[in-house]
């Protein structure tokens, strides 16, 4: 998909395995800005295991401009039992600092939204940092709704191997 802007041609398609090292560049580059790339473990190995086989856990949108790798969205399906219909979720957006405010986000955005309607999705949904006002003054423009009622909740590491060794 291409779309023109005054500055340049903006080009978005699917990442392939071959995109692999610039998939793993992008998410670096979210890591760093979310303050959280001491916690990254992505390797090539990983994302190509993950993200490149018959049944996916993810899939990748990659922006670029002139040719030049910009952004990313990671997303994947879920379903709303409430909604009955499947669910596009972004996992990661990123535009790279000295891309943001020049269509880019926009354009990755208005790409998913074609993928979810394609597949039948009922809504997308995603999670931004509390402090990352520019993105929650960005997703308020294009008319998202934030979901303060809903808390995130995790479980990963020593606490989700103990609850999977429980015997019930």
């Amino acid at each position: 998909m291409k779309r023109q802007t005054a500055r340049m041609t903006i080009q978005i398609s699917p990442g392939t395995a071959r995109d692999v090292p610039t998939i793993l560049a992008l998410i670096r580059g979210l890591a760093e800005y979310e303050r959280l790339a001491h916690t990254m473990k992505a390797t090539p190995a990983r994302l190509r295991q993950h993200g490149f086989r018959r049944c996916p856990y993810f899939q990748t949108l990659i922006c670029r401009r002139g040719g030049k790798p910009i952004g990313i969205a990671i997303y994947f399906f879920m379903y709303s039992t409430f909604a009955a219909r499947p669910v596009l979720y972004i996992e990661d957006l990123y535009i790279r600092p000295e891309e943001r405010g020049k269509g880019s986000g926009k354009a990755l955005l208005s790409e998913l939204a074609r993928v979810a309607l394609r597949r039948g999705c009922g809504g997308m949904e995603w999670i931004v940092l509390d402090w990352n006002k520019p993105a929650i003054r960005f997703y308020k423009r294009i008319g998202a709704k934030l979901q303060k009622e809903w808390v995130l909740t995790r479980l990963t590491g020593a606490p989700l191997r103990r609850l999977a060794r429980m015997k019930v």
